[in-house]
C-alpha cells in the first residue's frame, strides 16, 4: 500500500531522519517504536509532506513524493497528530464536519459510523470539543481523521497521557478498524501495546531504523526487551 525509500527528514541544518525504508502492506498494523527523538513523528511528517524531506514514497501505486498534503488526504491518506489536535472551541459535530470537508455529500452515513464505533461521542454530540476528557479527545481526533474515508490511518502517540482502562479500549478499536479494511501505521511510546497488536515493527534510533520485522519477534527480543519493555 506504500513505500518510502530513502526519507529523510530536515529541521533547518538538522536531520532528523537519515535514510529511512518502510513498506506497509494492505490491511495490517506497522508500529514505529524507538525513544524520544528517534525519528518517529518525522517519518510520518515526511510521508505527508509536512516538513522538509527528500526520498521517494509511493502510495497506492503513486508517486506522492511532492504531493501536497491535502491531495495526500484526498488519496486516502489521514494522520491524527500527536496532541490531537482538535478544535476545541468547536462542537464533536462541528470538528466531525471539518474531517469530511473533502467529503460533505456523505457526512451524515460518516458522522453515524463515528458514533457507533464511540458512543461516547454521540452522547456529547452538542458538547464543546475542550471540554472533553483526554480520552474522549483521543476517540474525537481518529473519528476526525476517519471522516476522510481513509484507506491508510497513521497515528502519532494516540495512548499519550491516557488512563490504561482507556488505553485498552483504543487499541481494541485500533484492531476493530483493521478489520473494516483500514490499515494502519502507529507511533507509540507504549512499546509492548504497540507491538501486542502490531503485525509488524520497526525499530528507530538517531533518525534511522535499526531493527524491523514481524511484531513478536521485535518483542522477544532481548535488546528491545532492555531498551523499550524495561526487560
Amino acid at each position: 500500500m506504500l513505500s518510502a525509500r530513502e526519507l529523510n527528514v530536515f529541521y533547518g541544518v538538522i536531520q532528523g531522519l537519515k535514510g529511512v525504508d518502510i513498506d506497509i502492506y494492505d490491511r495490517e498494523i506497522v508500529t514505529l517504536i524507538g525513544s524520544n527523538g528517534a525519528g518517529k513523528t518525522s517519518t510520518l511528517n515526511g510521508i505527508v509532506n509536512m516538513v522538509r524531506s527528500t526520498g521517494t514514497v509511493n502510495f497506492l501505486n503513486e508517486d506522492i513524493s511532492r504531493s501536497q498534503t491535502h491531495h495526500i488526504v484526498r488519496k486516502g491518506l489521514a494522520l491524527v497528530p500527536e496532541g490531537r489536535k482538535i478544535f476545541t472551541n468547536l462542537t464533536i459535530e462541528e470538528n466531525l464536519r471539518m474531517g469530511a470537508y473533502n467529503n460533505l455529500a456523505n457526512f451524515t452515513r460518516l458522522r453515524d459510523r463515528m458514533f457507533t464505533l464511540f458512543p461516547r461521542l454521540k452522547e456529547r454530540r452538542k458538547q464543546m470539543a475542550g471540554t472533553l476528557s483526554g480520552g474522549e479527545q483521543q476517540m474525537l481526533a481518529i473519528a476526525r481523521a476517519l471522516m476522510s474515508e481513509p484507506v491508510l490511518l497513521m497515528l502519532d502517540e494516540p495512548s499519550l497521557g491516557l488512563a490504561p482502562k482507556i488505553v485498552g479500549e483504543l487499541f481494541t478499536t485500533l484492531r476493530q478498524l483493521r478489520e473494516e479494511n483500514i490499515t494502519i501505521l502507529l507511533v507509540e511510546q507504549n512499546a509492548t501495546a504497540a507491538l501486542t497488536i502490531a503485525d509488524r515493527a520497526y525499530v528507530l534510533e538517531n533518525g534511522k531504523i535499526v531493527l524491523s520485522g514481524a511484531a513478536q519477534e521485535v518483542l522477544a527480543n532481548p535488546e528491545v526487551k532492555k531498551m523499550y519493555l524495561g526487560g
